[in-house]
C-alpha cells in the first residue's frame, strides 16, 4: 500500500532509547530512567478522587469541543494567580495534551509551505509535526551564551510565517525572561509571523517564576498542558490560550479534529489544580535532584552542563567524550544500566556531541544512577 511523502517523519528518538530500556528490563536487567521527560510521581490524589465521584454519579460522554467552561475559567484565574494577568475564559482551549494544541496551532496559523521557525536544541515533536502537515520547520541554532535560547539576530529576514519558543526549554530548561521574550514578540511581529509559546513546563521553575507571552501580548498562541507540573502525563489533557478573534477559528478546528477532549482527564485536570500541597512536594524532590544533578554529574565526568532555570533536564556538551552520542547513549545502558537520551533528538546537526539527563524521577534513583555513572565512566 502507498504511503504519503508528509509521514516521512524522523522517529523520536527517546521512545527508541525507552524500548531498549524496557527490552533490558525484561531480561532482568534494573534500569535508572534519565531518558524520559516523565514525573516520577503520579496525578493527584484529588484528581483520581473527583474522577471517581463523577464515575460514580454518571456516564461520561463527549464535552463541548472548547472544553469544561469550569475548567476554562479556573486556567484563566490561575493566570491571575501566578501572572497577574486578566485572562478571558474564553479565550481558553482545553486540548488532547499539548500535542493536540501544536496539532490545532499549526492548522490553525499557517498554509502549506509556511517557514516557521523552532530553536535548536528544541522539542523533536515540532519539527516533525510540522513536517507532517507539508509545513517547513526552520532551525534557528541557537548559542551557548544565548542559554539556547532564540535571539532576533537568529532569525533576523528570513521571512517567518511564525516563529516557536519555549520556556522553560526542553532539552536545556533554560528561560527567557521579559525583556528577552518582549525583544522576540517585536522581532516577530515585525516579520508579520505569528508568534507560539510552548509553556508546558511552567510551575518547574527553581530561582524565578516563568514569564508567559500574555504578560507581554494577547496577540499569540500560548500552549500548556496538565503533563509536568501537574503529573498527569499519561491523562492527555492541556490547553491554550488564543486571541479573541482565533476562538472560533480553533474550535471549528478541534471539533473535526478531536471533537473535545477526554471528558474524565478535564475533570480530573480541575481538581488537580487545587492540590497545591502535593504539587509543592513534588517541586521539593525536583529541586533536590537538580542539586544532585549539578553535583553528580561533573564528578561523574560531564563537566559541559549549565544549570537549568526550570523543567527537570540537564543538557550536556559531552564532545570531549564521544561524536556519537547515540552509540554512547547505548553503552551507558548496557554497561551502567542508565537510560538518557542523545541529543539527535532535539538538535539534528549539533546532537551527535550531546545528552539530555533528566531528573523527574524518584531522589534514590537520582542517587544510583548517578553512582552508575561514576562507576561507569571510571571504568571507561
Amino acid at each position: 500500500m502507498r504511503s504519503s511523502r508528509r509521514s516521512l517523519v524522523d522517529p523520536f528518538i527517546v521512545m527508541d532509547v525507552m524500548e531498549a530500556a524496557r527490552r533490558l528490563e525484561d531480561a532482568g536487567r534494573h534500569v535508572i530512567h534519565m531518558e524520559v521527560g516523565q514525573p516520577g510521581t503520579g496525578a493527584p490524589v484529588a484528581a483520581a478522587e473527583a474522577l471517581n465521584r463523577a464515575m460514580a454519579a454518571g456516564p461520561l460522554g463527549y464535552t463541548v469541543a472548547l472544553g469544561l467552561p469550569e475548567l476554562r475559567a479556573r486556567i484563566a484565574r490561575m493566570y491571575g494567580d501566578w501572572y497577574n494577568v486578566d485572562l478571558d475564559p474564553n479565550r481558553v482551549v482545553i486540548t488532547p495534551g499539548s500535542s493536540g494544541g501544536f496539532l490545532l496551532s499549526f492548522t490553525a496559523l499557517f498554509d502549506t509551505g509556511d517557514r516557521v521557525g523552532i530553536g535548536a536544541p528544541g522539542y523533536p515533536s515540532y519539527r516533525q509535526i510540522l513536517r507532517a502537515l507539508d509545513l517547513q520547520p526552520v532551525d534557528l541554532p541557537t548559542a551557548l551564551e544565548n542559554r539556547y535560547q532564540p535571539v532576533p539576530q537568529d532569525f533576523a529576514g528570513m521571512n517567518l510565517a511564525g516563529l516557536m519558543v519555549a520556556s522553560p526549554a526542553n532539552p536545556t530548561g533554560t528561560m527567557l525572561d521579559r525583556p528577552a521574550m518582549r525583544a522576540l514578540i517585536e522581532a516577530a511581529q515585525a516579520q508579520e509571523a505569528s508568534f507560539i509559546s510552548d509553556e508546558i513546563y511552567h510551575g518547574i521553575e527553581y530561582e524565578a517564576k516563568a514569564v508567559t507571552s500574555l504578560q507581554i501580548t494577547d496577540d499569540a498562541y500560548v500552549i500548556n498542558s496538565f503533563s509536568k507540573y501537574f503529573s498527569m502525563t499519561g491523562w492527555r489533557v492541556g490547553w491554550m490560550v488564543v486571541p479573541e478573534d482565533h476562538v472560533r477559528i480553533v474550535e471549528r478546528i478541534a471539533q473535526n479534529m478531536f471533537i473535545c477532549a477526554p471528558h474524565a482527564s478535564q475533570i480530573a485536570a480541575l481538581a488537580a489544580m487545587d492540590a497545591e500541597d502535593e504539587l509543592q512536594a513534588n517541586m521539593a524532590v525536583y529541586r533536590a535532584n537538580r542539586d544532585l544533578m549539578l553535583s553528580g554529574l561533573p564528578e561523574a565526568g560531564f563537566t559541559r552542563i549549565a544549570p537549568p532555570d526550570g523543567a527537570f533536564y540537564v543538557y550536556a556538551d559531552v564532545s570531549d567524550l564521544t561524536q556519537d552520542s547515540r552509540a554512547f547513549a547505548a553503552e551507558i545502558l548496557e554497561q551502567a544500566g542508565v537510560s538518557v537520551t542523545p541529543g539527535l533528538d532535539f538538535d539534528p546537526e549539533r546532537g551527535h556531541t550531546t545528552l539530555r539527563f533528566s531528573y523527574a524521577r524518584s531522589t534514590a534513583d537520582i542517587v544510583e544512577g548517578l553512582g552508575r555513572l561514576k562507576d561507569f565512566m571510571q571504568r571507561r
